[in-house]
C-alpha cells in the first residue's frame, strides 16, 4: 500500500512533475471520475488549468471490469485485438459494447462540461492524469484522441501502474510519469488505503474549485501588469 487516498497520491505525483510548475502552456486533463482528485492536486501544485477528458473502457461481455479496449472523445476507439481473438469475442459483441459506452461517454461530457467548450490543446503540454493504470486501454485511447489536436507534448501521469503497461504507453505518449511500478501488480485499488468511488458531485466540486483558482490566478496576474 502506497497511498492514503487519491489526494495523497496526487501530491506524490505533483512532486514527480515539478519541472512543469509555472509553465504557461501546460494543461492538466483528468480521466473521470477517479482521476479528478489526483489531477486537482497536480494542477494546483503546477499552477495549471484543470479539465476532464472523458474516456470509457470497453469491458468484456459479462465481465465489465476486464478491458478489451476503450473509446474517447473524437470517435477514437482502441481495441486489444489479440485479446479479443483469444477469447472469441465477435465483432457484433464489440460493437454492442462500444455503442453502449458511447452513450455514457456523451452523457458524462454533457454532465461535467455542460455547454462549455473543451480547452484548446494545440501547441500545449497536455498532462493526462488518472488514479492508476491496469491494462492502459483507457489511457491509450486518451493519448490517441489528444494527439489528433496537435499538442506540443503529451505526458501520461499516474501514481501507480504495472511496468509493462508503462512501457507500452511510452510508445504512444511523449513521456510517462508513474511514481510506483510494483511487482507483482494485482489491481490499482490494492495500493490505496481508501479507494472509495469518486462521485459525480465530487467531480463537479473539484472542477468548480479549479476554475475559481484559475480565474483568481488570472486576476492576480492582470493586476500585476
Amino acid at each position: 500500500m502506497f497511498y492514503e487516498d487519491r489526494r495523497h497520491a496526487g501530491r506524490s505525483l505533483a512532486r514527480a512533475l515539478s519541472r512543469y510548475e509555472g509553465r504557461p502552456n501546460v494543461v492538466v486533463l483528468a480521466l473521470p471520475r477517479g482521476g479528478v482528485p489526483v489531477a486537482d492536486e497536480v494542477a494546483g501544485a503546477l499552477h495549471a488549468p484543470l479539465d476532464v477528458f472523458v474516456v470509457r473502457k470497453l469491458g468484456f461481455p459479462g465481465h465489465d471490469e476486464f478491458a478489451m479496449g476503450a473509446i474517447a472523445s473524437g470517435g477514437i476507439r482502441v481495441l486489444d485485438l489479440p485479446l479479443i481473438r483469444r477469447y472469441g469475442i465477435s465483432s457484433e459483441e464489440v460493437a454492442d459494447v462500444a455503442a453502449r459506452e458511447e452513450v455514457e461517454l456523451r452523457r458524462r461530457e454533457r454532465l461535467y462540461r455542460g455547454d462549455g467548450p473543451r480547452p484548446p490543446l494545440a501547441g500545449r503540454i497536455v498532462i493526462l492524469v488518472d488514479d492508476g493504470l491496469a491494462t492502459g486501454a483507457s489511457m491509450r485511447a486518451a493519448v490517441e484522441a489528444v494527439r489528433t489536436q496537435d499538442p506540443a507534448r503529451i505526458v501520461v501521469a499516474v501514481p501507480v501502474g504495472p511496468r509493462e503497461t508503462v512501457r507500452d504507453l511510452s510508445r504512444v505518449a511523449d513521456e510517462v510519469v508513474c511514481v510506483a511500478t510494483p511487482d507483482p501488480f494485482l489491481a490499482v485499488g490494492r495500493f490505496y488505503a481508501n479507494f472509495d468511488q469518486t462521485t459525480d458531485e465530487e467531480v463537479f466540486e473539484l472542477l468548480a474549485r479549479a476554475r475559481a483558482r484559475e480565474l483568481s490566478g488570472a486576476a492576480l496576474a492582470a493586476g500585476g501588469r
